[in-house]
């Protein structure tokens, strides 16, 4: 577990809101009659909010507390989605079928909630070519994707070409 919590003699605080690990309220009692209580059943008292006025103190084991901390931790981890920037490549001279297979492939990246960086590949004199034109080129595919979008990063000249890149609207 990455947070410091305190138990028994490490809390501070004079006064505490104590709950059972059924759930059930105790209401707010000071701390020597909290630690005895939790010392009775043979269970340990956990600050869980303390910065509430005034802290809020469960009795239960420490043991258990833990494992079901580590619990959430981990389905937090596997629910949570991370967006990745994947790549689309093409050339001036890309054919029209090949465009709509690649508009296919972006548009269920997009449905995935990916990001889309498309390339429009420039070699050798193609590099100076009319920027117009270029755009014109990266504007086939966009038109052909399916799933609706955003540009994110409107196109600009990179070291192979010319990039933009779209987002699930």
């Amino acid at each position: 577990m990455s947070t410091f919590v305190k138990i028994n003699n490490q809390i501070q605080a004079p006064e505490l809101r104590v709950l059972l690990d059924d759930g059930t309220n105790l209401g707010v009692i000071s701390f020597k009659e909290a630690l005895e209580k939790a010392r009775e059943a043979g269970l340990d008292l956990i600050l869980i909010s303390p910065n509430a006025n005034p802290p809020v103190a469960k009795i239960m084991d420490y043991g258990k507390f833990q494992y079901a901390e580590n619990k959430k931790l981990k389905t937090a981890k596997t629910k949570q989605h991370t967006v990745e920037v994947k790549n689309i490549q093409i050339k001036v001279g890309t054919g029209e079928h090949d465009l709509e297979l690649k508009a296919k492939k972006a548009s269920g990246w997009l449905k995935e909630g990916n990001r889309i960086k498309i390339d429009l590949f420039l070699p050798g004199r193609t590099k100076y070519m009319d920027i117009k034109f270029l755009k014109e080129r990266i504007e086939r595919v966009l038109k052909l994707i399916t799933e609706e979008y955003k540009v994110a990063d409107p196109a600009k000249k990179s070291l192979k070409g010319l990039s933009i890149v779209i987002e699930r609207s």
